[in-house]
């Protein structure tokens, strides 16, 4: 069965979907993981009339999502956390090295636990639901350019953990803090080297030197150290 559109075709029957290509600047290349098929063919219209984006690939649940990813080919991945069977959570903690897509949860739950979770698993962004369809397509765009992009409120979700870190994180210097908490607010190097007024080789010698003193080796690693480390733990229950 099909749906036709004037740039892209939606095919329900499998996973795949095409765009003929005709922009010499290579697109962004999406797959969408959303057990809900009205949402899903809303997410795959709007993203695929986007000139710069084709969504090439859509799923249904992290099993299939995991079983063609590779073959896919994708830059990002747009995947929901609670799907049947194992979660999006799961999805992007499982999802072989072999897959060099960025990882960005569209969800309604924003929750403490699953927002870590997901971060801690390997997400790069994080966005509500309610984002409207344009937002939606800029995070793509930034999430491939190397940014972090999160809804207003999980990005102050993190920002809080960040200032609630306990004196563990002493050992950087104060402009590292700095370029920290930028980091966990999803900024961009570039935009993080705007803000500091310093180059973007600065911030990549000052990020190399925090993921040493951290002992993690890429930005999400940074955020879980710091939401592992004891003020941030939940209490234990006792009795």
């Amino acid at each position: 069965m099909f749906m036709r559109h004037d740039r892209f075709r939606i095919e329900f029957d499998d996973v795949r979907w095409s765009r003929r290509p005709h922009l010499q600047k290579p697109l962004i290349r999406i797959a969408i993981v959303e057990d809900e098929p009205d949402l899903r063919a809303e997410l795959a219209a709007q993203l695929g009339n986007q000139p710069d984006l084709v969504v090439v690939s859509v799923f249904a649940d992290a099993e299939t999502a995991l079983a063609n990813l590779e073959q896919a080919n994708v830059d990002v991945v747009l995947t929901d956390i609670r799907l049947p069977g194992a979660s999006g959570i799961e999805l992007i903690r499982r999802s072989p090295p072999q897959v060099r897509a960025s990882f960005m949860v569209l969800t309604t739950f924003d929750d403490d636990d699953l927002v870590f979770g997901a971060l801690e698993a390997g997400a790069a962004g994080y966005l509500l639901k309610r984002t409207v369809p344009e937002a939606i397509a800029e995070a793509v765009r930034e999430l491939h350019r190397g940014g972090s992009p999160m809804s207003s409120s999980i990005a102050r979700k993190v920002v809080e953990t960040f200032r609630k870190s306990p004196p563990a994180h002493e050992a950087l210097s104060p402009r590292e803090n700095q370029l920290l908490l930028r980091i966990a607010q999803g900024r961009s190097y570039k935009e993080c080297a705007s803000d500091l007024e310093i180059s973007v080789d600065t911030v990549r010698t000052h990020i190399r030197r925090i993921y040493r003193k951290l002992q993690v080796r890429s930005r999400h690693e940074a955020v879980t150290a710091l939401r592992q480390t004891p003020r941030n733990r939940p209490p234990s229950k006792s009795g």
